[in-house]
């Protein structure tokens, strides 16, 4: 097992696998719609989409790395239970915004945290693309599955 490399730059979950397909991207967003939480799409600028710090010696608490927040595009999208709708914006914010990082996040308003975060866009660096993410919206995507059966309730009497 290696240590990450000093001075290499971190991105956000899932940035050390292969670009997603379309396809496992319809996938990715049908799991956070089928489960109930908030979609939002953010970017970035090419130099901005990465985490600094988190290692360094000014910083005075751990976990801690700049560059965590990104900007919103458009609105969170409260109440949306069609994968096809996110879909639709990331392709949107990817040609509003192009050059750029794009990411989905997915948070839980009961909970209120974030539960789920991924990059969908990475732009090209240099001669080595980083590229792939979300292409084109998607022409028909199936219906979310049922939600699942709600649990029996009991009543007792004492």
């Amino acid at each position: 097992m290696q240590v990450w490399p000093i001075n290499e730059k971190k991105y956000e979950n899932m940035s050390f696998l292969p670009p997603l397909s379309n396809q496992e991207i319809a996938k990715q967003v049908q799991y956070l719609v089928n489960n109930g939480w908030v979609p939002c799409v953010e970017f970035a600028n090419q130099e901005d989409g990465f985490a600094i710090g988190g290692n360094s010696a000014n910083v005075m608490s751990p976990g801690y790395y700049d560059n965590r927040y990104w900007t919103m595009y458009k609105l969170p999208m409260y109440g949306c239970t069609d994968p096809g709708q996110v879909l639709e914006e990331i392709y949107n914010c990817k040609m509003e915004n192009p050059g750029c990082f794009v990411r989905l996040l997915g948070f839980d308003n009961v909970r209120q945290v974030q539960c789920a975060g991924l990059i969908i866009v990475r732009p090209d660096q240099g001669a080595a693309p980083m590229g792939g993410g979300y292409s084109a919206p998607p022409q028909q995507m199936a219906p979310p599955p049922p939600p699942p059966p709600a649990a029996p309730t009991y009543n007792y009497s004492w």
